[in-house]
């Protein structure tokens, strides 16, 4: 009797996990890899990406190395409460991206049971917090800190280094736009 009881009235336990990291530091991979597991377990899955996020393809998050999961790309964070309802898990890739209300969406997902993933930059090119994954980091019950390796010196990287011309905070590239490099190579750009 009593373990029955204990079976029914066992709530699901939702959390949030980031992963965080530079550019080329495998993030969307780890995310894509976490999400294909819970798919495989036979959980209920929910993929989210920013609607301006359109560099390998309009729907799909897809990694550096071209593997890829569906998802529904959004142009707000409310969107994603609008979106998900009687799931397991959520996967948001390129969090940066998103309104500063993405840790209070997480959040309110958490509390409801849900696991919430979510995957983005923790740094802008100029080494800056980036957009909400501050905050999402603070509420976080798992951070998973993912690095590159650095393209001038082959330590580990951290910082996602602009090597081309665009100016403003958000220019979405790849290879010919952005090279990781580690603290010391990026900062001594900065100085010399």
């Amino acid at each position: 009797m009593f373990l029955e009881n204990t079976i029914h009235t066992h709530k699901r336990k939702g959390c949030i996990e980031v992963i965080c990291g530079s550019m080329f530091s495998g993030k969307t991979e780890e995310l894509i890899r976490r999400l294909k597991r819970a798919q495989f377990a036979k959980q209920k899955v929910e993929i989210f990406k920013p609607a301006v996020d359109k560099r390998y393809d309009d729907i799909k998050i897809v990694s550096h190395d071209s593997n890829s999961i569906h998802s529904t790309p959004v142009p707000a964070s409310a969107n994603i409460i609008l979106l998900a309802s009687e799931v397991d898990v959520i996967g948001i890739d390129e969090a940066q991206f998103f309104d500063e209300g993405l840790a209070d969406v997480c959040n309110q997902l958490a509390n409801s049971g849900v696991r919430v993933i979510v995957a983005g930059l923790d740094t802008d090119y100029l080494g800056k917090p980036f957009g909400p994954i501050p905050a999402l980091l603070a509420i976080a019950e798992h951070v998973t800190k993912v690095h590159a390796i650095c393209m001038r010196c082959g330590n580990i990287a951290n910082h996602s280094h602009r090597i081309s011309e665009e100016e403003g905070l958000v220019v979405l590239g790849e290879r010919n736009n952005y090279e990781p490099l580690c603290r010391d190579c990026f900062y001594a750009g900065f100085t010399n």
